[in-house]
């Protein structure tokens, strides 16, 4: 009992100290940590294996993490080192392509497409910051299309808020579309052994469906916020494109982005492990780069790795204790075992809980959760799996804080002088939210149950 005490207390604290902002949150989860080995494992289990099972080293070492000849990975708890090798080598591929300015000319050529013309570009940025999501970290995606936005509308005399506001609501949409597109989905697949192809044929379908949904959504509330009528500008007079200093290596980023996606898409055919293609793109981009090797490497956000590594530590000590399991056992007496009120359950608590927490350390809490539930009530645990990439992915939406795009995109218009405040913020995107909840939750029940 002692265990189970300071494993919830710990982790509590970690959250409360998290959702509080006021200390640089890998060093909450790293001290976090480093409490539960001592607490947990070392006074309140007594139990130097647990603490070994936790590190997870050994997995590092075997072969099948980093080819696994077609076989779903294994279950295992602790440290998840392949999505902690994922999202570094995805980090030095994002740092190559943005200092061969591949994202400044994306988003100026798709404009130049758009015909200079606002609404458009509201629609275009809608799908592009979808598109990019997939298969970028989606704090990228707002960073370089919130900048590129402000920039249009000061030479196109539009308002940047209501399209910066879509494209994060986008982001996050596109981000649940696919294993590589959020955090919590890389957690989710490598834990459970899901493929690229698994989620782009669940929760992909779920996000595209709900994509097209909310462009007309977006564009129906939104549009007559964009310009006034009396300040259109003569597209003939704009000029806005963006040079290419290096070509070689804005030529390199490309195809390394197209084999990073192709590798990806065809991993569950080829055997190769996300980790595996994670070092794979990283070693080839700092080949490619390799006049810029230190700055790819410096400039990596080893911050938020960091941050895993603790946040891994902690739910470990959760889950050894059995913490996780007893949570699980709750959810299958409040729902007596019907799936359709577990599926509910799990969508709209992950979804209220990720508009106001970080959703990373609540999707890592909660495979667990979801597996024991499986095992306990026979509801299939692939269904659940998706369930709980929606409500992460989307609830994050709904909150200035609920996800670390929004806070990106929200941060970069306050700097340029359009600040969004929450009521405007919640205003547009929670009921942007409900909708593909709403959505998402039937196209579930119909699909699945």
């Amino acid at each position: 009992m002692l265990a189970e005490i300071l494993a919830i207390v710990i982790f509590v604290a970690m959250f409360v100290l998290i959702v509080w902002d006021r200390f640089p949150k890998h060093y909450v989860t790293l001290c976090c940590a480093a409490l539960t080995s001592i607490f947990v494992f070392g006074i309140g289990l007594r139990d130097a294996q647990a603490f070994v099972n936790t590190l997870a080293f050994k997995n590092i070492f075997k072969t099948s993490f980093w080819y696994s000849a077609g076989e779903a990975a294994e279950q295992t708890s602790g440290i998840n080192w392949a999505t902690i090798i994922f999202l570094w080598g995805m980090m030095v591929m994002v740092e190559g392509m943005a200092a061969a300015g591949f994202f400044d000319w994306l988003c100026l050529k798709i404009a130049k497409l758009a015909h200079y013309e606002p609404r458009k570009i509201f629609v275009a940025f809608m799908v592009l910051s979808s598109v990019l999501a997939m298969f970028i970290d989606s704090i990228t995606v707002i960073l370089f299309l919130a900048a590129v936005t402000i920039r249009l509308a000061r030479t196109l005399k539009f308002n940047p808020v209501p399209v910066i506001m879509a494209e994060i609501f986008c982001a996050n949409l596109g981000g649940s579309a696919t294993m590589c597109g959020d955090p919590p989905n890389i957690i989710i697949g490598t834990s459970l052994g899901y493929s690229f192809a698994d989620f782009v044929m669940n929760t992909g379908a779920l996000a595209g469906v709900s994509l097209i949904i909310i462009i007309i959504y977006f564009y129906f509330t939104m549009r007559n916020r964009l310009q006034a009528p009396g300040d259109k500008v003569d597209p003939s007079t704009i000029d806005v494109d963006v040079k290419i200093d290096d070509k070689k290596m804005f030529f390199w980023s490309v195809v390394i982005f197209a084999i990073a996606v192709g590798l990806l898409i065809t991993h569950a055919m080829t055997g190769l492990t996300v980790a595996f293609i994670g070092v794979f793109v990283a070693i080839i981009t700092l080949c490619a780069g390799r006049k810029r090797f230190k700055e790819l490497i410096t400039k990596v956000d080893y911050e938020t790795l960091l941050f895993f590594i603790g946040l891994f530590v902690v739910v470990g000590g959760l889950e050894e204790t059995g913490v996780l399991v007893t949570i699980a056992n709750v959810i299958a007496k409040i729902s007596g075992g019907n799936a359709h009120v577990m599926i509910a359950i799990i969508l709209w608590v992950s979804a209220v809980a990720s508009a106001f927490i970080d959703n990373i350390p609540f999707s890592a809490t909660m495979i667990p959760v979801i597996n024991a539930l499986a095992q306990a009530t026979g509801v299939d645990l692939s269904t659940m799996a998706w369930t709980l990439a929606v409500g992460t992915d989307i609830g994050g939406s709904m909150t200035p804080i609920g996800a670390s795009a929004n806070v990106v995109g929200i941060s970069t218009a306050g700097k340029e002088g359009y600040p969004i405040s929450w009521a405007t913020y919640c205003k547009e995107l929670v009921p942007g939210t409900i909708i593909v909840l709403v959505v998402s939750m039937l196209n579930i029940y119909l699909r699945y149950l």
